[in-house]
């Protein structure tokens, strides 16, 4: 046991070294396989002998140990019961004796562990954290608390459901009386400790604490116990609010437990502002007061950042309600609230000047990502918006009194004109600021474009502007883009791409960020705002100079450190589409592989590195087939590299690549370093990472039309059809699964599959039993009409094959699945791919199938009303791929890390299964009147037999 646990601690010591973290955390993985690895962690945390980096890597392990083993899709134990039940045992008390950067991460743990077993396979937890309670010892008591607030807070961002409210109430019956006991127990012993510094900053936290969870528990409805109780509560609230001791008076830089704690009190107070106002409304006044008392009082030292920003949050919550906001309708109170709180917290302070010059890429995404929600000037901006909704005019008219005074200083301050150009910004813009379009809808009092030609875009054009002003004016056309006429961007165009050769990192940062985001900018139509044509002359230029300012230094983290660079290298080739092949595509695909080269030894910048894999992924979408690229060839390399690596984050893009080169390859074969991987697909381990299966399924559908020779002579079929197998086992790979399948069934005849079909019939028809989401039904149907389209070629595929296999399982299960699966989806299908196969599908059930000729008849006529209610309207498929536009997801909607993300310049187009066919409704014509006179006129017999007058009258133009 000591030997396991000295070798997971050197493996874990290890992975903190960026020269040998590949190979620990590898070593890492093969240990997590073997028994009791969880427990061998704890024991690690634990040692108070082991450094206090080596526990806190073992408490990392442990948490994502957890998140990835405990549990599986259907909840059940992945664990064996003892482990569980030891990590149950165990996890409290550690959590509570382990020094405060220790009990975060195993607070996780109990987090995800609570996810699934709290309360009902963890009924003790709560009784078990009221006994360990101490009325006297606050480091035993706060270190509860934290592991209560650890599993409330998952209540708050959930949607109300009766599992949650049961889970709440268990809680409120146990936890409820002791919660209200400890807060007087606190204020008590924070009175006796007054003078007393550590009792008093241990006990000033236990307060804190309860803060919290007074939020957890009151996050969903008020429990009857808080309501009864709300009085008492806001006095104590008042009294903390607005609390002081000359213990803290010292203090400069940290938050203290002091401003913590209001800083708790605060979000609480937002919470019943917003929710509970009935309960809550009678005592909105005198806590709007105290809490404008609080940001009066407080300096603009870093401490109060937080405290600032939580007040100010309060109070636009309460200017949001408009009853509540009358309390601020007057010209004199707007002036005191601009002149005493917006002001001072809008103008920039020495700090931010410090992050601008010490840390710009910080500063960068604090200040335009809203990664800024507690920053003073955030949280000053929305609430003078909130102020603005209700009172637009008044607002405008004090604000800009302020904003006049500040460009006049500014002739000689640059730090006045900042604030000036930023209070305006924020009085301009109405709404939300969206990633997409900048501000939509502005202010009517005031005139954006004339305010920029008078007092901003000097500071565009001049060579000697303040750093900080410059990067104001880029700004200033990033957030109202959308609200500048064509010609006024052509105006402004080359002078934003000139910042670009700025020395301040900001500055260039910035112009990087609005040339993408103006790229982006597409019409009503859909049409970019600046074309390809428009770009042409400058693209080769413009990439150059950003792949220099990228590879400035060749470390990893240094390289991969500005996501907006490559973000605009990415925009560019998208916008440039097969137009790049004139504009050093080849120096493009250098650089790319170079930099992926570098990144692949640490990869530390989710975003950068998303960037990077769409920009291959535009550059191979639109150049893959350019002879003097010989893309497949030149990424090969790379990329076997970091599979070889197994270089998990990035797995999951080099498989999307892969499979996009293969689709786009025009020939039929696969190309030859790719056999290679189709051992590697088929082996368990890839598919072990939730986030490397929508790419390996997809690849899989790739391959497999190419490879279809050699997976008939290698007998490699079956291991296909595991995989499929697997993947609908899976709740959440179900639509993979059909990928896979989709791939088979498309490439294979019935022959090749016929020892195989009843199998795949079973093992989807019990799933369609088991309450099938409405998307893998409308998959399933997909896949009928695949099998049933391809009667009448060789090999014997078409309604009848999927019947005779259908019913050899069950006697008449066929009629049941025809008529409530695959009529009522078809025609819920909204793509025209889909509807297409639909009308191919019907068109030859008609004239083909001998069961609908001869068993069905009624379903005979089902099936041709259903084609007629499809060809009212024809479904047209568009030709071509990649002629799109192409828009990645706004990043801060990717869930980076968190399985897969997936590559928009690599999405698949929907895949039409029969491409020869262009116009459906003249196909129907024609193969109707083939078959009716193969068959001796008997499709023109059922329609007088089997249809109703209108019917035949519809479809009378088909037989024609």
């Amino acid at each position: 046991m000591a030997a396991g646990l000295d070798h997971i601690a050197q493996l874990l010591n290890a992975t903190l070294d960026p020269q040998h973290h590949r190979k620990a955390e590898n070593a890492l993985k093969e240990e997590a396989k073997k028994p009791n690895y969880s427990l061998l962690l704890l024991s690690i945390v634990s040692t108070a002998a082991q450094p206090l980096k080596t526990r806190l890597s073992a408490a990392l392990a442990f948490k994502n140990f957890i998140r990835h083993n405990y549990v599986d899709e259907e909840g059940k134990y992945k664990l064996p019961e003892q482990e569980v039940q030891t990590i149950k045992q165990e996890l409290v008390g550690l959590m509570i004796s382990s020094p405060p950067s220790i009990q975060t991460q195993l607070g996780e743990a109990i987090s995800i562990i609570a996810d699934s077993d709290f309360w009902e396979r963890w009924d003790t937890l709560t009784a078990d954290l009221v006994k360990r309670l101490s009325n006297t010892d606050y480091k035993v008591t706060n270190g509860v608390l934290e592991v209560a607030h650890s599993i409330f807070v998952r209540w708050r961002p959930l949607f109300p459901s009766n599992d949650l409210n049961r889970e709440i109430l268990h809680v409120v019956d146990t936890f409820g009386a002791p919660f209200i006991q400890l807060l007087s127990i606190a204020d008590q012993q924070i009175e006796a400790n007054k003078t007393n510094e550590g009792p008093l900053k241990g006990w000033l936290d236990t307060m804190s604490l309860l803060v919290r969870i007074l939020y957890d528990l009151c996050c969903q409805d008020i429990p009857p116990i808080i309501e009864s109780n709300l009085q008492a509560i806001t006095v104590l609230l008042h009294k903390y609010v607005t609390y002081t001791n000359p213990i803290f008076d010292g203090e400069e830089d940290e938050a203290t437990q002091l401003e913590t704690l209001k800083s708790d009190i605060c979000d609480v107070l937002q919470l019943f502002t917003n929710k509970y106002d009935e309960d809550f409304g009678r005592y909105v006044q005198e806590f709007t007061n105290n809490v404008w008392n609080v940001l009066s009082s407080v300096g603009p030292e870093k401490r109060y950042d937080n405290l600032t920003s939580k007040a100010l949050q309060f109070l636009t919550a309460v200017a949001s309600s408009r009853q509540h906001a009358e309390i601020f309708n007057k010209e004199e109170i707007l002036s005191t609230i601009v002149e005493k709180v917006i002001l001072p917290n809008v103008a920039l302070r020495e700090s931010d000047i410090e992050m601008f010059e010490d840390e710009p890429i910080e500063f960068i995404r604090r200040d335009l990502e809203g990664s800024d929600t507690d920053s003073r000037r955030r949280a000053s901006t929305d609430f003078l918006r909130k102020l603005l909704d209700h009172f637009e005019a008044l607002v405008s008219q004090v604000v800009f009194r302020y904003i006049n005074h500040y460009l006049e200083a500014g002739k000689s301050d640059w730090k006045a004109k900042d604030t000036a150009v930023y209070l305006f910004i924020a009085i301009a813009a109405k709404g939300a600021v969206t990633a997409a379009h900048g501000v939509k809808t502005v202010n009517s009092y005031v005139n954006v474009v004339e305010f920029f030609e008078h007092n901003v875009a000097a500071d565009l054009l001049a060579e000697n502007s303040a750093p900080i002003s410059k990067v104001d004016a880029i700004k200033y056309l990033y957030t109202f883009r959308s609200q500048l006429s064509k010609e006024q961007w052509v105006t402004v165009m080359q002078p934003l791409i000139r910042n670009l050769a700025s020395p301040n990192y900001v500055v260039y940062t910035y112009a990087a960020i609005a040339v993408e985001r103006v790229l982006f900018l597409t019409d009503a139509n859909g049409q970019h705002l600046f074309p390809r044509s428009d770009i042409q002359p400058f693209a080769k230029d413009l990439l150059e100079h950003l792949f220099a300012l990228i590879e400035k230094d060749t470390s990893a983290a240094k390289l991969q450190e500005n996501e907006f660079l490559m973000r605009c290298i990415m925009r560019v080739l998208i916008v440039m589409k097969d137009g790049i092949l004139d504009c050093g595509a080849e120096s493009v695909l250098n650089h790319l592989i170079s930099i992926t080269n570098v990144i692949k030894e640490n990869p530390s910048n989710p975003r950068f590195y998303y960037y990077h894999f769409e920009a291959i992924g535009a550059l191979v979408r639109f150049c893959s087939n350019s002879p003097k690229l010989d893309m497949l060839a030149r990424l090969w390399t790379p990329f076997a590299a970091i599979l070889n690596e197994d270089v998990s984050e990035f797995v999951p893009f080099v498989f999307q690549i892969f499979s996009l080169l293969l689709e786009l390859n025009p020939s039929n074969q696969v190309p030859g370093d790719f056999k290679t991987l189709i051992e590697a697909v088929l082996a368990p381990g890839p598919w072990e990472t939730r986030g490397n299966v929508p790419a390996l399924a997809r690849f899989i559908a790739a391959i497999i039309p190419k490879a279809a020779d050699e997976i008939r002579g290698t007998k490699k079929l079956e291991p296909f059809l595991a995989i499929f197998q697997r993947l609908l086992a899976g709740k959440k790979t179900d639509q993979s699964a059909l990928d896979v399948l989709e791939a088979i069934v498309g490439t294979f005849s019935g022959d090749v599959l016929q020892e195989y079909f009843g199998t795949i019939v079973t093992l989807l028809f019990t799933k369609l039993q088991q309450n099938p989401t409405d998307s893998f039904k409308s998959r399933v149907t997909r896949l009928y009409h695949l099998v049933s389209a391809r009667a009448g070629e060789p090999g014997k595929m078409g309604a009848d094959y999927f019947i005779s296999h259908a019913e050899s399982i069950q006697q008449n299960v066929f009629t049941p699945f025809y008529l409530t699966i695959i009529l009522p989806t078809t025609a819920q299908f909204a793509r025209p791919v889909d509807r297409k196969l639909g009308v191919i599908s019907y068109t030859k059930t008609l004239c083909e199938s001998k069961s609908f000729a001869e068993r069905y008849q009624k379903g005979w006529g089902f099936t041709c009303n259903n084609l007629l209610d499809l060809l009212k309207n024809p479904p047209r498929v568009a030709a071509g791929f990649g002629d799109e536009v192409v828009n990645e997801a706004d990043v801060d909607d990717i869930g980076f890390g968190i399985g897969f993300t997936p590559l928009n310049t690599c999405k698949r187009g929907a895949r039409d299964d029969f491409p020869e066919i262009l116009e459906v409704d003249k196909w129907v014509g024609q193969y109707m009147k083939e078959a009716n006179a193969r068959h001796g006129g008997l499709v023109a017999k059922f329609v007088e037999e089997r249809l109703t007058p209108e019917a035949k009258a519809a479809l009378a133009p088909y037989l024609a």
